[in-house]
């Protein structure tokens, strides 16, 4: 059974988008329940979701700043935490929580513009477009 070009290219922009969810180990997971419940391609899930891994390391600094910037967050940690390897526990986590608050404020338009670009490009491949019209 074939899929539509719009039904491929939401589980592309799916697959992505989850792919650079930056909390690494979580995605090949969230990938997979995502394509279960809604019925998408599990490995064209998987798939867009491993092309992501270099952008999901990548992606963790910037997001880190852009979620503190968003949260009003200055660098920092309470006093109360000064021995050395509580202030590494407390850092990881306020990173972590901060890429995490981006990308879920990214990851729908993400979605949503990069489904509306793959669609074009998957309704020109022939065996695709043979599927829609059916």
């Amino acid at each position: 059974m074939g899929i539509s070009p719009e039904r491929l290219a939401l589980t592309l922009a799916l697959g992505f988008a989850i792919g650079c969810l930056p909390i690494v180990g979580v995605p090949t997971a969230l990938c997979a329940v995502v394509a279960v419940r809604f019925g998408l391609n599990v490995p064209v899930i998987q798939a867009a979701n491993y092309a992501a891994m270099p952008f999901q390391l990548a992606l963790i600094l910037p997001l880190s700043r852009f979620g503190g910037w968003m949260l009003g967050h200055r660098a920092g940690m309470p006093s109360a935490l000064g021995h050395a390897s509580l202030q590494a526990i407390w850092a990881s986590g306020s990173i972590a929580s901060h890429a995490l608050a981006a990308w879920l404020v990214i990851a729908g338009p993400l979605v949503l513009l990069l489904t509306l670009a793959l669609t074009p490009v998957l309704e020109r491949v022939p065996a695709l477009a043979a599927q829609s019209a059916e």
